[in-house]
């Protein structure tokens, strides 16, 4: 094969896209692979790189319907996530769930979670997901998205039970500790499935979406759990961890019917299969397409394994890739240094600034119908100011806002200060969801090469876990009124 880059794979590339060599040019009907009577030749790689590159939003929109379709089916997956994240960083401040769980202070006179189970709570699914994400590149690579997405589905039905059916804080943890695995498999599969079944106009979108997913989830986990508050029993918070049982059917006919991505069929050599994995994401008028389509999908992993052999995670960290793999965990990284533990705990906090429950949740709910809001906003934001300058502005922002949220704790005897810190941690939640939020899911999965996408997209999720179990460590400690009680 001689050397060129293709375009397909990331924005970034599309400079080199085309940059043939001279044999290339002078002969373009270059075999680039087959497979029994498959074949296909570069021209027709060429071809499909240009009608790709031609397409706009809206053309891309109804040539491939399927594959938008099951993009966003497959990331409806990471609701459950952003459910339980809600969930677990507000049920420290359920009276129930405090009751049951926690120990009596004197100084409050209420019920609070030990800030050490409260650390071992909020970052036991973070080691958890470490784990399923690392094993989910391994299983991706070995066997494709199919199986890989029936393994989350399989441990999320079981490991359910166990926060279900627990009874004391140390079952609690470990359940939230064993939900980590799947949570870490479907957060990973998202945005590179998204990236790998749809066109090059349709990809930001697609992968953006994944937040969307969260902040639905989020929204979901606080309607629930306002609905639940008033319920004076233990069925209070356990009917909130049985709910997420209701996704599991709806999740498990999704991975039945699935097409694998032709991407991992093409690096498999199995091209008539990729072929027919892309024939059905196309509308009908886009077939005659395919073919050329998984003729451009070889030229570009045959360019790649060129320019790097291996697959492995290792391969990430060397010279060809190192510069993805930075831009890409430093992304999602900025998720959690720009205060997002501090947002996610909101209802927790506004009880601690003074509020009551009722109101904390209220508030809580509002937030996360912003955030949810605030996502679809991004689409278009994106368009129009870029994802760098608005990635650097959110996160400027969002500075601001929790500097002024802690310089107002100082002022505790004014009654009004409270209610200034709530509406800023909503406008923090705001902030985020139109910039850091969706960009940190779009940038892994469009900044890395075809071949290492999925580990690409691993790595950087590990590297956001690993930032939360030390945010989910200190936090609690800032807050509790046991611990450091920082208040604001």
């Amino acid at each position: 094969m001689e050397k060129t880059i293709s375009a397909h794979s990331v924005e970034h590339n599309e400079g080199l896209a085309m940059h043939d060599t001279r044999d290339e040019k002078n002969n373009p009907s270059i075999m680039l692979g087959h497979t029994g009577s498959w074949e296909a030749t570069l021209d027709e790689a060429q071809a499909a790189n240009a009608h790709e590159h031609a397409l706009t939003v809206r053309q891309a929109l109804k040539s491939y319907p399927w594959a938008v379709a099951w993009s966003l089916v497959v990331s409806l997956s990471i609701i459950m996530e952003g459910y339980d994240t809600i969930l677990i960083g507000s049920l420290y401040a359920y009276p129930t769930y405090a009751r049951r769980f926690g120990e009596y202070q004197d100084a409050t006179q209420t019920y609070q979670i030990p800030a050490r189970w409260q650390s071992a709570m909020g970052s036991g699914p973070q080691a958890g997901a470490i784990v399923g994400a690392i094993l989910n590149g391994f299983i991706i690579q070995r066997f494709g998205y199919r199986p890989a997405f029936l393994l989350g589905v399989v441990l999320m039905a079981a490991f359910v039970m166990v926060s279900f059916f627990g009874m004391s804080v140390e079952l609690q943890a470990v359940g939230q500790i064993l939900c980590g695995l799947p949570w870490g498999i479907f957060a990973t599969i998202g945005p590179a499935y998204a990236s790998e079944l749809c066109p090059l106009p349709l990809r930001v979108y697609l992968t953006a979406y994944t937040n969307m997913c969260f902040a639905t989830g989020q929204l979901i986990g606080a309607g629930v759990l306002k609905s639940f508050i008033e319920w004076d029993n233990d069925w209070a918070w356990r009917v909130p961890f049985a709910l997420q049982w209701l996704w599991i059917p709806f999740l498990f006919v999704a991975c039945v019917f699935m097409p694998e991505s032709p991407w991992y069929l093409v690096r498999k050599g199995r091209y008539d299969e990729a072929e027919k994995s892309v024939l059905r994401l196309m509308a009908a008028h886009e077939k005659p397409q395919a073919k050329p389509l998984v003729a451009l999908m070889i030229h570009t992993n045959e360019t790649e394994k060129r320019i790097s052999e291996g697959t492995s995670y290792w391969d990430c960290f060397k010279a060809a890739d190192i510069r993805r793999t930075e831009i890409a965990c430093v992304s999602f990284l900025g998720q959690i240094t720009c205060g997002a533990q501090f947002a996610y705990s909101a209802t927790y906090f506004f009880q601690q600034a003074g509020l009551d429950s009722e109101t904390s949740y209220n508030l809580n709910l509002g937030g996360t119908g912003m955030a949810f809001c605030g996502t679809i906003a991004s689409w278009f934001l994106m368009r129009h100011i870029g994802r760098r300058n608005l990635y650097l502005a959110g996160m400027s922002l969002m500075s601001m806002w929790l500097l002024i949220i802690g310089a107002l704790a100082t002022n505790t005897s004014n009654p009004a200060v409270k209610w200034v810190q709530s509406i800023l941690c909503l406008v923090w939640l705001l902030t985020f969801s139109l910039t850091v939020g969706p960009i940190g899911w779009a940038i892994p999965a469009e900044v890395s090469s075809t071949r290492l996408r999925s580990k690409t997209v691993v790595l950087a999720r590990t590297s956001y876990y690993l930032a939360q179990i030390v945010a989910n460590v200190i936090q609690p400690y800032m807050m509790n009124p046991s611990a450091w009680n920082w208040k604001g």
